[in-house]
């Protein structure tokens, strides 16, 4: 199956990544090429993993592996084949972590083990999708923080999304046409201290923020 997601990332995917979005890319130099890597970027849309997918080089994309929801993803036949086996995700089970248990399943075993793998792993901290439009980012949560103590050799690459909200907000089937930017910031390496850690990723995503050009229709 990998040489089929290879084949439907280039000449599907991207091709058309880039025309509905034209993206712009500011720092791609700095997205890893080979892992283990955590590329940790802003959410308001299904279309910032297919567009982050589309940024990376041909040579890297049979490692790169986005964390997603297993309850959503994986909820029926074809969306699961398609999910596993095209986008290639990292299922994440949220309703375990949310479980009443006082021995938590242990949700982010299946990232650490594709980081133990060399895999850059796609991960988006909020947890879900917010709403586009709003000025600021929901609460991150500490999960990639785990992820980076567990494997302080993986740089963390912050990344900013903007417009995807826009182009396939929640809720929407068919995307609209508008130009997109994505910024990437200079790698985050672990350093010892979790809620630091997360002070400094979330200082990272708010400057790219800021650094981000105006929407505009394609």
């Amino acid at each position: 199956m990998a040489w089929l997601r290879l084949l439907f990332i280039i000449l599907v995917l991207r091709p058309l990544a880039v025309l509905i979005t034209g993206v712009d890319v500011v720092g791609r130099e700095r997205l890893p090429v080979r892992g283990p890597a955590i590329v940790a970027g802003n959410h308001n849309s299904h279309m910032d993993t297919l567009l982050l997918l589309a940024l990376f080089p041909s040579r890297a994309l049979a490692r790169v592996r986005p964390a997603a929801a297993a309850d959503y993803f994986l909820k029926d036949p074809a969306l699961s084949w398609f999910a596993r086996n095209i986008v290639g995700i990292v299922p994440i089970d949220r309703a375990a972590a949310r479980a009443p248990d006082s021995q938590p399943a242990d949700v982010l075993a299946p990232a650490r083990e594709a980081l133990a793998r060399g895999d850059i792993l796609l991960i988006f901290p909020e947890g879900t999708r917010g709403e586009p439009g709003h000025a600021t980012m929901a609460p991150m949560k500490n999960g990639v923080a785990r992820l980076a103590e567990a494997c302080p050799a993986a740089p963390v690459i912050p990344v900013w999304i903007q417009g995807a909200g826009r182009v396939l907000p929640k809720g929407a089937v068919a995307p609209v046409p508008m130009t997109c930017c994505v910024l990437v910031g200079e790698p985050i390496r672990w350093a010892g201290d979790r809620a630091q850690f997360m002070d400094r990723l979330r200082g990272a995503l708010e400057r790219l923020e800021e650094q981000a050009p105006p929407l505009r229709w394609r």
